[in-house]
């Protein structure tokens, strides 16, 4: 709706990686910076890691449409919750080697076989495995065993691990891993971007959507965007997207602070709808459940009020035709009756 009323020719803040809206960011251009080195040197393994929504897969998807397929050869992996033998077929499987009922040493030999053809070629392979945290041991060695693959003295296979910072921890710590540090030739943690960089990230995006300068934005409303989204590029695409709605349903040609503030407000109250909406559904099972465990007691005592009216009716009966009053045993079966 606000990329018609704005004039936008695409959505400048949606949350999908989208190499044409890369910005440059100190924090970026520095991990591109050990990306290049490590393409240069060609080997070992290079560390990229960043909170959850710091621009990681962006940061990807603009490295893979830079990049020189002629001279490159690139699988890129992102479902890594796996073990060792899973992540060999999925490493084989990034590059298009057949790996249906091979056993894993004849996939190994398949994979090796591949490439050295693509080094004989003149091109060099590049394996990038996201979600790095998800890792399991065996499937981390399985890695450092690939990255052991040479031709001569030169290394068949390089490995670029992007992962949230539990990933670097990891590293860095856990027993076992020794030898894969030992390969690791660069590492890097995206940081947040600093409050001088939101202004220049929001005309970016705005310009990649043929923004004609319609909506302004005061300097600070840039200031209350950094202040509620920290820095982190999810965060803030998520408020810009909100903002621009929030402009184009009230006619606004100049974001100010205030709006940026009226806009935060109204998601923190989504947010807690949403919670006092769970609450409530929370409050009913409880009292569903009450209801039900009363309803059950008044049954019971119901069925023993019964039970102690007939045993009086019986004694009453029995007194009055004078005969004796029936054993212990007798009304309990009639109790239970």
């Amino acid at each position: 709706m606000y990329t018609e009323y704005y004039g936008l020719t695409d959505r400048p803040f949606q949350l999908t990686p989208d190499p044409r809206f890369y910005f440059n960011s100190a924090t970026h251009r520095k991990a591109m910076a050990y990306l290049g080195y490590g393409l240069a040197q060609g080997e070992g393994f290079i560390v990229i890691t960043g909170d959850i929504g710091a621009g990681k897969s962006t940061l990807v998807a603009h490295l893979m449409a830079t990049i020189d397929r002629a001279r490159l050869t690139v699988a890129q992996l992102v479902s890594t919750q796996v073990a060792g033998d899973d992540m060999l077929r999925l490493a084989a499987q990034g590059f298009g080697v057949p790996s249906e009922g091979l056993s894993k040493a004849r996939l190994l030999d398949r994979v090796e076989q591949f490439l050295q053809e693509q080094a004989a070629s003149g091109k060099r392979s590049l394996l990038i495995v996201d979600e790095a945290q998800n890792l399991e041991m065996s499937a981390l060695e399985e890695l450092r065993m690939l990255s052991n693959f040479q031709s001569g003295n030169q290394s068949l296979l390089q490995i670029f691990l992007l992962g949230q910072p539990e990933f670097r921890e990891r590293l860095q710590e856990a027993e076992g891993l020794e030898q894969l540090r030992q390969r690791v030739i660069a590492t890097h943690h995206l940081e947040p971007m600093g409050a001088e960089e939101v202004e220049p990230y929001i005309v970016h995006r705005l310009t990649r959507a043929d923004w004609q300068g319609n909506p302004q934005f005061t300097a600070e409303a840039y200031s209350a965007i950094h202040q509620w989204s920290g820095g982190v590029p999810r965060r803030l695409n998520t408020l810009a997207s909100r903002i621009l709605l929030h402009g184009a349903l009230e006619h606004l040609d100049r974001i100010t602070e205030e709006d940026v503030a009226l806009v935060i407000t109204d998601m923190a109250n989504e947010g807690v709808r949403e919670n006092a909406a769970g609450l409530a559904d929370v409050m009913l099972d409880a009292e569903a459940q009450w209801i039900a465990r009363v309803e059950n007691l008044e049954a019971r005592l119901e069925e023993q009020d019964a039970a102690i009216r007939r045993v009086l009716t019986l004694l009453v009966d029995w007194i009055e035709r004078e005969e004796p009053a029936p054993s212990r045993q007798a009304l309990s079966r009639i109790h239970a009756a």
